[in-house]
């Protein structure tokens, strides 16, 4: 086998959060009514992170998160203490299939910026103290694009700013910077989850006979290439970068269906490291797209999202043997990897499993990307 050094070069990775422990549950609850003090939740918050962080370490995993349990929401805690943003509730919640969520939204109240005391900061400087050598941090936050004419958050963006470009720019600029304080406090890969080209696959397909709409959310996959490469533009070369591209992840139910390829091309576009893709289910499409994704570049790493997050029930193992197989007409071996589809509670009230079988999950995952992949 020839060898393809990618920046990432991980043949078993995972998305990042994990089910929270009915301690820690139980503790944010206590903190949001006023019967602990913030210093108290840290300290739970740090022990139970601490854990997550050794399971990570037995079960293999050569990069690690904090399980995202300094967070409620996947994304909105970051973008919420994001310069610019507030947080509101809105009337609806978010429109995943048999589960309704809760309000919790985020709205532009000035002009995006850097928030170079934006919590999170702490919360890495907090992992990597505690991560044993050897073993790499990786810090997961949302993609700018999840602000981009997604759920009313950019819906003031004329009220700061002369034209859209500007937002555009000053978007990308401010997570241009809190990447670059990332890196300054140590961080060395990290990850954008995105949602939205899942939104744009639905879209597009919906609209495909509409030329006028379609033009709309072609526009808009626009919009997001130019946002994240221009975010992503300068960082240092060690940085390793990489993204999921997610369908939706609540309760183990989803919010969007719909194969890659209206999307893949601009996929292809997008300047990272490294993509995490969904494909645990019929709801992904077939592997073709990925010609257009992975797009010849030698040092892209495509992760196969083939065992699901949702679900306690373990894959066949020569199921999934056979679908690395077949993603090798499109990507070459050398720049495959593995992982579940997404990870196993993207909000804190998790997916339909419990914590030992996300474990045995990712031990199954392990198992297979060692003898197919490494």
């Amino acid at each position: 086998m020839t060898t393809i050094q990618t920046k990432l070069h991980y043949h078993f990775d995972h998305v990042g959060s994990y089910l929270r422990p009915d301690h820690l549950k139980a503790a944010r609850e206590d903190f949001l009514n006023g019967n602990i003090s913030r210093e108290v939740l840290l300290e739970i918050q740090h022990d139970e992170i601490k854990k997550v962080v050794d399971e990570q370490v037995k079960v293999g995993l050569p990069a690690v998160t904090d399980g995202e349990f300094n967070r409620s929401w996947w994304h909105l805690d970051f973008l919420g203490q994001l310069g610019g943003f507030e947080f509101y509730e809105q009337e609806d919640s978010y429109k995943f299939h048999g589960a309704n969520t809760r309000t919790t939204n985020v709205r532009l109240t000035g002009k995006v910026h850097a928030n170079l005391a934006h919590p999170f900061f702490d919360d890495f400087t907090y992992l990597k103290s505690i991560v044993p050598e050897g073993v790499e941090v990786k810090q997961t936050i949302p993609s700018p694009t999840l602000v981009i004419n997604r759920d009313h958050r950019s819906d003031l963006w004329s009220k700061y700013y002369d034209s859209w470009t500007d937002f555009l720019d000053d978007l990308a600029q401010a997570y241009h910077d809190t990447l670059q304080h990332f890196y300054d406090l140590g961080a060395r890969y990290i990850q954008l989850d995105d949602t939205t080209w899942a939104y744009l696959i639905a879209q597009l397909n919906a609209n495909e006979d509409n030329p006028d709409e379609r033009a709309k959310y072609e526009k808009l996959a626009e919009d997001d290439v130019y946002v994240i490469n221009k975010a992503l533009a300068g960082l240092p070369d060690d940085l390793k970068l990489s993204t999921h591209i997610c369908r939706g992840n609540f309760k183990s139910t989803y919010l969007f269906e719909g194969g890659y390829q209206p999307i893949a091309k601009y996929l292809g576009q997008l300047n990272y490291d490294g993509f995490f893709l969904e494909y645990d289910d019929a709801r992904s499409g077939d592997f073709k797209p990925l010609t257009d994704i992975w797009n010849g570049r030698e040092n892209v790493e495509i992760v196969l999202g083939l065992l699901t997050s949702k679900s306690a029930d373990l894959e066949n193992e020569n199921d999934v043997i056979a679908r690395i197989h077949d993603a090798q007409q499109y990507v070459p071996v050398e720049n495959l990897a593995l992982s579940t589809q997404c990870g196993f509670s993207s909000t804190e009230e998790g997916n339909v499993l419990t914590i030992p079988d996300q474990w045995q999950k990712l031990a199954l995952v392990k198992k297979i990307a060692d003898e197919q992949l490494a």
